[in-house]
């Protein structure tokens, strides 16, 4: 049964314990600038540098908000952001900022304890946007706007979008 991402961080908990670890989902299709230099390596050294729950971000059109998890926040560091809050899919036209976040998460073990005790939320699930907001409150949340480019793969323009790149920039050489 789906109840959420944070359900389903949370059903992870055996396996990962007192550890800090990564989250991707696989409909955010991310690669950085570089091969050797993909989003979640480069989150690691923003976490090892703050040491509190990370989330990459990036900016979105304004009409497009109302589809994701939206942060106000900070910029502390060039593309580096302390949030101070988020929403999760606010209607049209509410949005604190244009920076939505996406699917790669480093998250600290707390998230466990905060997710047990939230609510269910927007939809009816258990979000971990909502149990985020705890773990502002109580030390800080990282937005990390990083380098490199994603596909949006839960939706078929952004499928084809991300068929169409890694054809033209891996098969279809010369």
């Amino acid at each position: 049964q789906m109840k959420g991402l944070g359900d389903a961080i949370l059903s992870g908990e055996p396996l990962i314990g007192e550890l800090p670890f990564g989250v991707v989902l696989a409909d955010d299709l991310c690669i950085g600038e570089q091969p050797h230099d993909s989003v979640l390596p480069q989150m690691v050294k923003i976490y090892e540098q703050h040491r509190c729950s990370i989330v990459a971000i990036e900016e979105v059109p304004e009409q497009d908000t109302h589809k994701y998890g939206v942060i106000s926040g900070q910029e502390i560091e060039p593309g580096i952001y302390r949030i101070d809050d988020m929403v999760e899919k606010p209607p049209e036209g509410t949005a604190p900022s244009n920076m939505a976040i996406i699917g790669r998460y480093i998250l600290t073990p707390d998230i466990f304890d905060l997710l047990r005790s939230t609510p269910a939320g927007t939809g009816g699930e258990i979000q971990i946007t909502d149990a985020l907001k705890s773990q502002i409150s109580k030390g800080g949340v990282i937005g990390y706007k990083f380098r490199g480019r994603r596909f949006d793969c839960g939706s078929i323009h952004g499928f084809v979008e991300a068929t169409n790149y890694f054809y033209d920039h891996f098969f279809n050489k010369p």
